[in-house]
């Protein structure tokens, strides 16, 4: 019976082991990713902060922590901004997803397209 327990105990430490390994490139890449993203942005809060606050007078709206906040969606939504979403390509017009994904920024339409976003798809 200890056998049995030793194996077992075995199977588990390589099985964690090799999950470890494999999380490890994707946890590289965001924490890469996300500590990338201040860096590159000091010195838009200088000239960003005051429209962030003001509403949605900018142009773009980077989310470095993730979601929009409620304020930020009802100025976005007044002005006809699309949200973003930087992964996976598309923007949204308004539904689920317009602030709540983790990449994006609200962006007028015609920059969107500009950029190379594309609508998303509505389901039916």
């Amino acid at each position: 019976m200890n056998r049995v327990k030793s194996k077992i105990a075995a199977w588990t430490v390589a099985s964690c082991l090799t999950l470890a390994v494999a999380i490890s490139p994707a946890v590289v890449r965001a924490q890469a990713s996300s500590s990338s993203t201040p860096a590159a942005s000091p010195a838009t809060p200088a000239s960003g902060s005051a429209t962030n606050t003001a509403g949605a007078n900018k142009s773009t709206k980077a989310t470095g922590a993730g979601f929009a906040s409620s304020e930020e969606i009802a100025a976005a939504k007044t002005s006809g901004k699309v949200w973003v979403n930087t992964d996976s390509g598309v923007y949204h017009k308004s539904g689920r997803w317009y602030g709540k994904t983790k990449a994006g920024k609200f962006m007028t339409e015609s920059e969107a397209k500009a950029a190379g976003y594309k609508e998303a798809q509505k389901k039916q």
